[in-house]
Formats: structure tokens, C-alpha cells, sequence
């Protein structure tokens, strides 16, 4: 079957890639073709991106809010099932520095993040699956997260953060004034 990936949207965040999949559909469900990296370097994606783990992350309820997290990797995501909105901030030192972009995403959407550039979502579906592919983590780095509810940030969260399912770990992460951002990669 033959599938095609295109670009979507650009980012104000250098380096973050949207890509609408195509979904093929019938009576039985759908298919899409999440990760075809030939298709996805025809359209920008980054050559050098090597993936090494695949990871899923299942969320039972609307208003699953996890994140605000920069890991030592680059990563594509996409949903296999539910809705999201995703929240992206630019950690790593330069220009780009606390730029934020959010997307609201769903099983046909990926995104490309580099490394440096911290993650979130925010479930808007029961039962939304988040997949991620992973580069290798580079041992060198540190995993860096930043408060969901950061003033500076100010994300806008489409669920309050009071009405959301958090983790005590996720709400007691500092703000961005206390981190160091991150160099980046050389």
C-alpha cells in the first residue's frame, strides 16, 4: 500500500517537524504508515535521525497532562488513538530559548522534536495512546523538566491544570528561571 507523508505546519521552534499521515480507512478500521523515514527525509525530516526505542504511553482518562520534559534524544511522536494537545518549549540555549508552540494532534498528525526541545501533552480523549520513536539517549546529557503551570511559559492549557490528572512528580518540577538551558548538540 502505498502511503504519502507531507509536511503540515512549520514551527517557530528550529527543528520542530509536523507531518500530516495519511490515513487510509474502511468498514474495518484504518491504517496509516506512522514512520517511513526515505518518505520523510523527501519532505525535511533530518537524514541522522536514528531511532532505538519505541514507546507508548496509554492514558485512560481526558485531561491526562504529563510533560513538561527535554530528554538527551530526538523524538517523533504521533497518537494511535485519542486526541491531543501537545506543548512544546525550547530549552536549549540561543535565540530560540523558551519559545513555546502547541498543536492539537490526532492519529494523523507526527511531530519531529529535537533534542533540547521539551515536551508535554494534555489528553483531550479517554483512551488516547502517545507513541513515541527515540533516538539513542546520549549518556552525556541530562533529562531536564520545567513546572506545567511555569508563569513564564504560560502554555494554555485547553483543560485547567486544577482539573487535570497530574503526577506529584510533574507539579513539583522547577520553573524555567532556575534551569540551565541546554548546549546545543556539537
Amino acid at each position: 500500500m502505498e502511503v504519502d507523508l507531507y509536511s503540515i505546519a512549520s514551527s517557530k521552534i528550529p527543528g520542530v517537524r509536523i507531518y500530516k499521515l495519511d490515513i487510509r480507512e474502511d468498514e474495518r478500521g484504518w491504517l496509516k504508515e506512522t514512520f517511513n523515514k526515505d518518505k520523510l527525509v523527501s519532505v525535511g525530516f533530518p537524514a541522522d535521525f536514528n531511532p532505538d526505542i519505541h514507546r507508548v504511553s496509554f492514558n485512560n482518562y481526558r485531561g491526562v497532562t504529563r510533560g513538561i520534559h527535554a530528554e538527551p534524544c530526538d523524538k517523533y511522536v504521533s497518537l494511535a488513538s485519542g486526541s491531543a494537545f501537545i506543548a512544546l518549549a525550547d530549552l536549549r540555549s540561543g535565540f530560540s530559548f523558551a519559545s513555546i508552540q502547541t498543536y492539537t494532534v490526532d492519529p494523523g498528525d507526527s511531530v519531529y522534536i529535537p533534542r533540547g526541545v521539551a515536551n508535554s501533552y494534555q489528553t483531550l480523549d479517554g483512551n488516547t495512546s502517545y507513541t513515541s520513536i527515540v533516538s539513542k539517549l546520549n549518556e552525556s546529557g541530562a533529562n531536564i523538566a520545567v513546572n506545567l503551570a511555569d508563569p513564564y511559559l504560560a502554555i494554555d492549557w485547553p483543560i485547567s491544570l486544577s482539573k487535570s490528572v497530574i503526577s506529584k512528580v510533574d507539579m513539583t518540577q522547577p520553573f524555567l528561571k532556575d534551569i540551565t538551558p541546554i548546549r546545543e548538540k556539537s
